[in-house]
């Protein structure tokens, strides 16, 4: 893409000067600086202040020291903590943070939400630096093209510790209104000396029934009088899993359909008679109530086999060469291949919206029909059925290389230079979809009464059943040609997401006097972002080669298993093999821009952040009362770039520049000794999606009308205030309530309005064209605009105690607690073209949600429970087929480990991930007032096994 701000392009220069004057300001510190201040403060921890945890509660010690010395507030897990708790990746670690809840994709954490707010409005640094990681996804979650940070792309073990920062401070970097999530690496100057240390594990998935192994290994010297370190470490997991279950990709009816019907006849006496339904005109009695009813869109059944690979590596140097110099290099690259392979077994002729296809074909009977105007079980006649066999060949990739200079340059006067980038590149080069399907059966049925196990009966074809090769075909549409059905298909849509961040910063630090220290810095980042998705611009199959496939359909198809069926799947292997249809050429060949489908999905964004801040710290007495804290502002500028297809051969770029000012205050102050109460207020903001920034979409100068994304959009900005009471009863136990409140300013959601031209952020030359037209010309505009936010208020209540008070062996346990309450209530425009509104809850915010774990440790043998409890909540607005929203229910995860310490050096482990096998179970929700159609109906309801590790541990 290229950038048509000169201030975009001057940012890059400035990060170019950046590299080369911190290189020069190196040299200048490493070899000036010990004449200027040899008796200043050190730049870092001496080796006298490093804390070595020797086990989970001295790990949890360090937490809770953390935790109380800080000004703001914030919560922090460290290094024995992630590496004893039984995650399958970062996710799952932070879940076990007051107010975190995570949401799950193929059996294991992605996504994070913070105090109800979702992974949009939370912020992540990595080593300091703010990133973003990007993971692909199945269908009903998708592959991140947007600012949530996917955490499942990094293994728990690469860390030392994690903070997350629930209170604004002027000089964190702006971007959040949930939280800041702080990812720290090892670094050499963490440990004394040489340090080695290794693990090897297998584990055990009971659904895949697979073992896969894990390894981790860490080494790590300091040389020199300790004036120098390097570390390395390594974590490298595989997994196989299967996860299985029922979906019904949305439920809709004849009201939503553009033909105005879905079923061409009905029966009352259980099939013995049936009756038409009018194709046209006013439908009354049964008819009505039937074409009203909501029916399954694609009633399936799915097995999903996924074949990952997690490799995750860190580095870092540091050098000391003086008490006052302090120069880190950190790198960190990790891996997570997912390959996957759905197969599903369906019906696909219910989800079809034209008469072209055979549409109303199929006659309904034995229908139940619910209160809430849900068709729960029914027998049908003249249903099409399909398999699809479909394979994702992917990768997430993340990469990033940081140096920061600390530097004393007086006793009171410090400095910190912080330059780096980092690239995250979701790669999903193969995703091929092929289908077979038996037309016109009769006899099939479904039974939703128990949503969680439908019964499916796909009847009998040719007198065959779906394991039989007979009762499939490669089709063409049916038997009359295209008239009937729809065509089996090659579906190949590679896709890809590259996102980057080069950041340049620079922060001081200066002793006022014993009571204020000021700080002020400033910084720049550049971030990118371009997403590619390729289509084929038919994917039906060449009639040629539907006689080739045909002619051996059995040895084009392979049998699985799965919900108590076995049916037969196209063989992508032996297809590919046969046809050649990846070669993009001839009848397969696959576009991007010249496809319809795709274009949307190519598109491009950049951004230039200009921040600065200045702020005051305070540490004094009030009285009796000890008092600190920060009060500060911080200024940033904002410049957007952002494209997309506006159609085939119109690809529009936009513009956008806006400014924030965003003040700050923590308070803590010391009532009693060790009862902390803090209290913090700020604004802060989060940018807007980038989905709904790019201008791509269809603008039409003839019928002055423009649907798309608004490159005008303003932030999501939000008032914060914050009130902790914490207890520090002792080095193990922390007692703390916190109350949390914020005023949402606004919230993004589709609308239709008329508007002048010049607003829309569009370049004028896209309309030079049109006679008469200007800037000022009215056009109709659907697309995202800012609408009435809310407030979200809430609490939490946490504690960790070691129950050293209970008798003998007991003596050695203890708990760690804390539950989450939060409301947040949006009222929801459930159509861009009307003012009616819905109000629920903020999207993905759980009401409640709570983590609880009971540990045992003494000498040798540590253990320990774990539950993660996260109330349902809602995914996504409008949905499609007259959805409200998606949504998913609540989940209750339960995982446990323990530890054997054979020697000082050598520890056995054991773990169990998701104990009670808990499903993904997702919903979703109609309020229909025209169709009667009220209530949840599932949406997908999978399992993905237990997982059992077994292990040991070295360590030098």
């Amino acid at each position: 893409m290229t950038k048509s701000t000169d201030a975009i392009g001057a940012s890059k220069t400035f990060l170019r000067f950046g590299v080369s004057m911190t290189a020069v300001a190196l040299a200048a510190g490493v070899f000036a600086v010990p004449a200027m201040a040899q008796d200043a403060a050190p730049a870092a921890p001496t080796d006298g202040d490093v804390v070595v945890v020797t086990g989970f509660r001295g790990s949890l010690q360090t937490s809770i020291s953390a935790k109380k010395r800080e000004s703001s507030i914030v919560d922090v897990i460290t290094a024995e903590d992630i590496a004893d708790f039984p995650d399958n990746n970062l996710a799952e670690s932070l879940q076990r943070i007051p107010g975190i809840a995570i949401d799950r994709d193929g059996g294991e954490g992605r996504t994070i939400t913070v105090r109800g707010l979702g992974s949009q409005f939370t912020r992540v640094r990595i080593n300091g630096l703010e990133a973003l990681a990007t993971a692909g996804g199945k269908d009903s979650t998708g592959a991140n093209l947007d600012r949530g940070f996917d955490f499942n792309v990094f293994a728990s073990e690469l860390f030392k510790s994690l903070t997350v920062r629930k209170s604004q401070s002027a000089n964190v970097d702006e971007g959040s209104l949930g939280a800041t999530v702080d990812l720290q690496t090892s670094r050499p100057f963490d440990y004394k000396g040489f340090t080695l240390a290794g693990g090897a594990q297998v584990a055990y998935n009971d659904r895949s029934e697979d073992k896969s192994p894990r390894y981790t290994f860490l080494v790590s010297n300091r040389w020199a009088d300790g004036k120098l370190g390097a570390l390395l470490s390594v974590a490298y997991s595989e997994r196989t899993l299967f996860e299985e279950g029922p979906s019904s990709v949305r439920w809709e009816n004849a009201f939503n359909q553009s033909n105005g019907g879905r079923f061409q006849n009905y029966s009352t006496d259980g099939g013995t008679t049936f009756t038409a339904i009018p194709a046209s005109g006013t439908l009354t009695g049964e008819a009505l109530k039937v074409s009203n009813a909501l029916h399954p869109r694609i009633p399936r059944y799915g097995r999903l086999s996924y074949d990952q690979k997690r490799l995750g590596i860190t580095g870092a140097f540091q050098m000391r060469p003086n008490p006052n110099t302090l120069i880190s290099i950190e790198g960190l690259y990790s891996q997570f291949r997912a390959d996957r392979t759905e197969h599903y077994l369906e019906v696909i002729s219910f989800s079809r919206g034209g008469a072209g296809v055979g549409n109303p074909a199929t006659d309904i009977y034995n229908y139940t029909i619910s209160d809430q105007g849900v068709i729960t079980k029914a027998a049908f006649n003249d249903v099409d059925v399909r398999s699809e066999h479909r394979f994702d060949d992917q990768s997430s990739t993340f990469s990033q290389l940081s140096l920061t200079w600390d530097q004393n340059f007086t006793e009171r006067f410090r400095g910190s230079f912080r330059i780096g980038s980092s690239e995250s590149i979701q790669d999903n080069p193969r995703q091929t979809t092929l289908s077979i399907e038996a037309y016109d059966v009769d006899g099939y049925s479904y039974d939703f009464t128990d949503q969680a196990t439908p019964v499916f009966n796909y009847g009998t074809k040719n007198g065959c059943t779906v394991s039989q090769a007979c009762y499939w075909t490669f089709g063409n549409g049916g038997p009359t040609g295209g008239a009937r059905g729809d065509a089996s298909i090659i579906r190949i849509r590679p896709n890809k997401t590259t996102n980057s961040f080069n950041t340049l910063s620079a922060d001081f630090t200066y002793d006022l006097n014993d009571i204020f220290t000021l700080r002020f810095g400033a910084s720049v980042k550049d971030f990118e972002l371009v997403t590619m998705q390729a289509r084929r611009a038919s994917e039906a199959i060449d009639a040629a080669d539907l006689t080739t496939l045909n002619g051996n359909l059995a040895g084009y198809t392979q049998s699985v298993t799965g919900f108590g069926e076995t049916w037969l799947v196209p063989d992508i292997n032996a297809i590919r093999d046969k046809l050649n249809y990846e070669c993009n050429c001839g009848f397969y060949v696959t576009g991007t821009s010249s496809v319809g489908g795709s274009r949307g999905l190519n598109r491009e964004a950049a951004e230039t952040d200009t921040g600065a801040y200045v702020q005051l710290d305070f540490n004094t007495q009030i009285g009796s009362l000890p008092v600190r804290g920060d009060v500060g502002v911080r200024h940033v500028k904002t410049e957007q770039t952002t494209s997309g297809y506006l159609s085939a051969a119109t690809y529009a770029t936009s513009v956008r520049k806006y400014d924030d000012t965003l003040p700050s205050l923590n308070v803590t102050v010391e009532p009693i000794n060790d009862v902390l109460i803090r209290f913090a207020a700020a604004k802060v903001m989060a940018r807007p999606l980038l989905t709904n920034l790019t201008p791509g979409g269809t603008l039409s100068t003839f019928g002055l009308t423009y649907t798309g994304g608004n490159p005008m959009l303003d932030p999501i900005r939000s008032t914060n205030y914050d009130l902790n009471i914490e207890w520090y009863a002792d080095k193990d136990t922390l007692f703390s309530v916190g109350i949390f409140q914020k005023d949402i300013d606004s919230y993004i959601q589709n609308r239709q309005y008329t508007t002048a031209y010049k607003n829309l952020g569009l370049d004028m030359d896209l309309i030079a064209d049109a006679t008469g037209q200007t800037g000022d010309t009215l056009y109709t505009v659907t697309n995202p605009v800012s609408t009435p936010g809310g407030t979200l208020k809430g609490y939490e209540i946490s504690l960790q105690k070691p129950f050293t008070f209970l008798p003998g062996f007991l003596g050695n346990t203890g708990g760690i607690v804390n539950y989450t309450s939060v409301e947040s209530q949006i009222a929801y425009y459930t159509s861009a073209t009307t003012t009616a509104t819905r109000t629920e809850n903020l999207l993905g915010l759980s009401p409640t949600s709570w983590n609880a774990t009971l540990y045992y440790e003494d000498s040798k043998l540590s253990g320990r429970v774990s539950a993660a409890y996260r109330d349902g909540y809602l995914v996504s607005l409008l949905p499609g087929s007259g959805a409200d929203f998606y949504g998913k229910n609540e989940t209750l995860n339960i995982d446990a480990s323990a530890s054997y310490a054979l020697t000082d050096h050598l520890t056995v482990s054991f773990e169990a991930i998701n104990l009670t096998d808990e499903a993904d179970d997702r919903y979703v929700s109609y309020a229909q007032a025209a169709t009667g159609n009220t209530g949840n109906a599932m949406l997908e309801y999978t399992q993905s096994g237990r997982q059992f590790i077994f292990g040991v541990r070295y360590k030098y």
